[in-house]
């Protein structure tokens, strides 16, 4: 049976995810910041309680290819278990799940994944996302106001990141709930978060970087007006950390800009980099027009950063 959740399902939602997921502590907390939760949770049910597949719509404010904002949904904490696969169950939860978002006004929906077949069948369609990649390049032994970034910076991080990107098509509106729980969640200890200051006692940058094997991804940065040379500053310092780490190559996912290109040779070898598409990201058109909602996609400087995942 195809329903929405209650209460008193989640402890065997956090069940199911951990089963299908491993451990990922970070998902009940994520899934706790929407009040709305348990009517935007379908779930296929068993009559003994037990759940076989789960679907959660997110509801995100996201700006199109003007910088207007609108409402978005995310779907997310898609899960099966290995034995009711095959049945068409996450088929039917997405189906429920593009009912509500059309209810509450989605102008269409969002999602990342590595089996798109999933979803193909239910309306979503692939869009790409370029970066380029290549070796890291030589860079010196420290990069001078360059650091960590600590918990005291997340009030400069906020207006940073609210500056950088107050007309950026495609990126999430964050909140303070964000900020608070979904941000740390999905920058955690185990990727580098990086600032560099600015002599005037401000942040003229930040970079979060994840390492995945011998590779670095730069999966966002934000830097303040006319403070593009920091970039390059974060780059350097961060292609100092990826050696000591033992990679060798790196791969930005920066949104491509004359700027950014200006100060990728910080980051990669020229000689070396390759341009590619990350084919994740996945769109279904709802209440707006579908050549609308690809205008947004494809507009310059189009980001969905990895700290707004659902």
């Amino acid at each position: 049976m195809i329903r929405t959740a209650t209460p008193s399902d989640e402890p065997v939602l956090h069940a199911l995810w951990a089963r299908c997921f491993g451990a990922a502590p970070h998902l009940p907390a994520l899934y706790a910041l929407d009040e709305g939760r348990h009517h935007r949770t379908f779930v296929a049910a068993r009559h003994d309680g037990a759940l076989d597949a789960a679907v959660v719509y997110v509801p995100r404010t996201v700006r199109d290819a003007h910088g207007a904002p609108h409402r978005v949904g995310g779907i997310g904490s898609v899960a099966t278990r290995p034995e009711a696969r095959g049945r068409g169950l996450v088929r039917g939860l997405l189906a429920a799940a593009t009912a509500t978002m059309l209810t509450e006004g989605c102008a269409w929906s969002l999602l990342f994944t590595d089996t798109p077949d999933v979803y193909g069948s239910s309306g979503w369609r692939t869009f790409p996302r370029s970066y380029a990649e290549g070796l890291l390049a030589d860079a010196p032994a420290a990069v001078p106001g360059v650091r960590d970034a600590g918990p005291a910076d997340r009030p400069a991080l906020v207006r940073l990141h609210a500056e950088h990107n107050a007309r950026r098509p495609l990126t999430s509106v964050r909140t303070d709930q964000d900020w608070r729980v979904r941000v740390p969640s999905w920058y955690g200890p185990d990727l580098w978060s990086l600032v560099a200051d600015d002599p005037d006692g401000g942040l003229g940058g930040w970079l979060v970087a994840r390492r995945t094997g011998d590779r670095v991804d730069v999966l966002e940065a934000a830097v303040a007006t006319g403070a593009t040379d920091r970039l390059g500053d974060l780059y350097a310092a961060l292609a100092v950390r990826a050696r000591a780490a033992g990679a060798v190559r790196a791969r930005s996912l920066l949104p491509v800009s004359a700027d950014a290109e200006r100060m990728l040779s910080r980051l990669l070898r020229t000689d070396t980099v390759v341009r590619g598409s990350d084919t994740t990201g996945m769109y279904r058109p709802l209440l707006a027009p579908a050549r609308s909602v690809e205008r947004t996609l494809a507009a310059p400087g189009a980001a969905y950063w990895y700290g707004d995942s659902f």
